[in-house]
C-alpha cells in the first residue's frame, strides 16, 4: 500500500501556528506571517508522526509531497521530516513546469491524503482535483481540513483504505 501525503498544511505547520485555532492559522497564512516561509522551523501537526509510523509498521510505503520547488526549501522540509522523526519516505516535489497532478499520476499512490487548500483557493487547488479521471478512479482520495491534521484518521491502514471520508 502506497500512501502519498501532502506536507505543508496537512502534516506540517509553521512554528507560529502552534497553539492557535485552525482559523487563526489560515489567517496567518493569508496575512503572510513571516514564519510561514521559515520552513526549517516547521512543526508536526498533532500526532502526525505517530500516525505515519503506525502505517509504516503495517507495511505502508510513505511518500511525502511538498509545495516547495527551490532546492534549499525542499532540503529544509526534508530536514524537518528527519528532525521530527517522521518515518522514512521519499519527498516528492514539482520540477520545471510540473503540477501536483503530474506527481500524483507518476507516483500512482493507493491513497492520497491532502488538505482542502482553504488558505490558497480551496478544492480547485487540490492535487486530486486535477488528476486524469482514469487515474483518479485508482486513487483513494482523503481530504482533510487544512491545519486540522490527520489525528482523526484510522490507525489501521486497512480501515483507512475502506472508510468513506466524503463530507
Amino acid at each position: 500500500m502506497k500512501i502519498l501525503i501532502f506536507t505543508e498544511g496537512t502534516i506540517l505547520m509553521h512554528k507560529k501556528a502552534f497553539g492557535h485555532s485552525r482559523e487563526e492559522i489560515i489567517n496567518q497564512v493569508k496575512e503572510k506571517e513571516p514564519s510561514v516561509h521559515q520552513y526549517e522551523s516547521y512543526l508536526p501537526i498533532g500526532k502526525a508522526v505517530e500516525k505515519l509510523k503506525n502505517w509504516k509498521l503495517e507495511g505502508a510505503e510513505i511518500l511525502y509531497l511538498t509545495s516547495r520547488k527551490k532546492s534549499e526549501e525542499i532540503e529544509e522540509i526534508q530536514g524537518v521530516l528527519n528532525k521530527q522523526g517522521f518515518p522514512k519516505g521519499k519527498l516528492l516535489f514539482r520540477q520545471d513546469n510540473e503540477s501536483y497532478k503530474d506527481i500524483a499520476e507518476r507516483a500512482l499512490p493507493d491513497i492520497l491524503i491532502e488538505d482542502d487548500c482553504e488558505s490558497i483557493g480551496g478544492v480547485k487547488e487540490m492535487t486530486i482535483s486535477n488528476v486524469k479521471p482514469a487515474i483518479k478512479k485508482k486513487i483513494k482520495s482523503i481530504e482533510i481540513k487544512e491545519f486540522d491534521g490527520i489525528d482523526s484518521l484510522p490507525d489501521k491502514i486497512s480501515e483507512l483504505r475502506h472508510t468513506d471520508f466524503r463530507k
